[in-house]
């Protein structure tokens, strides 16, 4: 797992499925608008059903979470300035999430599939974002 920060602020959390911890784990923070966990079981486990409560929250910034399925890419971090802070190759397995400063994405590989997460509800792009 690579975390990277600039000035003490998450810009991304990198990992792939070797990071997987025993159990639940969870790579965002609690007070994250996007909360992405992972599950490592033995064979046999059972989860407790469950329904999630209607809990009035407030989301001030759209977080997102790509998880390469195919292929390869490479993204671009910036940070709050929209300076490049760092350039990662993701590949099949990997993921990142993206909780603050901008972000590029470069597909290097014909065919490659990439499921994105993001917070929602979505205002819409002229309302979303900001092109660097």
């Amino acid at each position: 797992m690579r975390v990277i920060e600039t000035n003490g602020q998450r810009l991304a959390v990198v990992f792939g499925t070797a990071d997987f911890p025993q159990g639940l784990g969870f790579l965002t923070e609690a007070e994250d608008f996007l909360q992405v966990g992972t599950w490592r079981y033995p064979a046999g486990t059972e989860l407790a059903a469950h329904n999630h409560q209607w809990v009035s929250r407030t989301v001030e910034r759209t977080q997102e979470f790509v998880w390469v399925v195919q292929g390869r890419l490479a993204a671009t971090v910036y940070d709050e300035e929209d300076r490049p802070v760092a350039e990662v190759e993701l590949g099949p397995g990997q993921g990142m999430i993206l909780l603050a400063g901008g972000h590029g994405y470069r597909i290097l590989e014909d065919d490659t599939r990439v499921v994105e997460v993001k917070s929602g509800p979505y205002p819409g792009a002229e309302a979303d974002r900001r092109r660097l």
